[in-house]
């Protein structure tokens, strides 16, 4: 039974979230269309630069993402302390970034004087911008609008470029949201578009290593703790970049084409601190959005969901106690 998205995106059961959007029919949001030959990889880079756009406009930080053939896929952390502390000035200037606002705010912006009561009436639409720039809803919505519009004057066309809205799993645990960023930067060597993390191109996971390179981070993702020392942001990735990077090429050579089903003796020391085996850790990284459904986390905090929300059971939660409470 579908459920409203106010019930699947709640800050007060965690601020991380796995975000889907696919191309209605046989739509290609980017690379060849093989029945028309026509070249759309040019749109990998607008949905990029987009994404990086909004990043530094939104109070959401992108923690992993892949823009593939028909779709993309965001790991995005909502740092909702950030927006309290903007100004009610900063909420209608970062607004303005994206939209044009209301009249009453573009005047404010070319320094008209305004009365008491014009300021008490933008204070409040102010306060209405802040909680849709902390909104997954409204970051999506600007990501996908953009694109889809610029895809159908370019294909001539009318009407829907994306299936209904967005999909959104909420990552309720460490476990699950390293699970989920694995899943994601390893989303093209599982399409076998790609054998290695570093050619993987358009994910957050080349982009960390080609940064890593040149012994620097990439401004536009979220920072890590742990060995990233110069991290200062208050709601960091809870691992170190390094045992991340370990990770993600571990299991990527584990499931390249060829490979599949070959568990090394030579594990990332990172999966005794998650306590999940690698064969579990490899099924996670193939099928991540095929074992679960809108919630995804261990035993206790798929509880403390239930209990919050009235609901009985959480569609996946066998699946989810099998890998995340071994």
């Amino acid at each position: 039974m579908p459920r409203p998205r106010n019930e699947l995106v709640s800050l007060e059961d965690t601020p991380n979230y796995h975000c889907v959007s696919r191309c209605v029919r046989k739509a290609f949001l980017c690379g060849v269309d093989r029945d028309t030959g026509i070249n759309y990889e040019h749109r990998r880079e607008q949905i990029e630069k987009r994404l990086f756009t909004l990043a530094d406009i939104f109070a959401i930080d992108v923690c992993a993402y892949a823009i593939m053939h028909n779709h993309h896929h965001e790991v995005l952390h909502v740092d909702a302390e950030r927006a309290k502390g903007w100004t009610w000035q900063e909420v209608i200037q970062r607004w303005h970034r994206l939209y044009k606002g209301k009249v009453l705010s573009q005047r404010f912006l070319e320094e008209e004087p305004l009365d008491e009561a014009e300021l008490n009436q933008l204070k409040e639409l102010a306060e209405l911008w802040r909680e849709r720039l902390m909104s997954i809803s409204w970051f999506m919505r600007a990501l996908n609008e953009p694109v889809a519009r610029d895809a159908n004057a370019e294909d001539e066309c009318t009407g829907k470029f994306f299936e209904a809205r967005f999909k959104s799993q909420a990552l309720l645990d460490e476990q699950a949201l390293l699970a989920c960023m694995t899943y994601v930067d390893l989303n093209p060597i599982r399409a076998a578009i790609s054998e290695t993390p570093e050619t993987s191109d358009y994910t957050s996971i080349k982009r960390r290593l080609q940064a890593a390179g040149k012994g620097t981070v990439p401004k536009q993702l979220a920072r890590f703790q742990g060995n990233d020392v110069k991290c200062k942001k208050p709601h960091p990735i809870p691992f170190s970049l390094k045992d991340y990077i370990e990770l993600v090429e571990w299991t990527g050579r584990t499931i390249r084409p060829g490979k599949r089903g070959h568990i090394s003796e030579k594990l990332p020391p990172i999966f005794k601190r998650l306590q999940i085996s690698p064969e579990e850790w490899t099924d996670l990284a193939l099928n991540f959005e095929k074992h679960f459904t809108h919630w995804i986390g261990g035993a206790e905090q798929l509880q403390q969901l239930c209990e919050s929300k009235g609901m009985r059971h959480v569609h996946g939660s066998k699946h989810c106690r099998q890998v995340f409470d071994t």
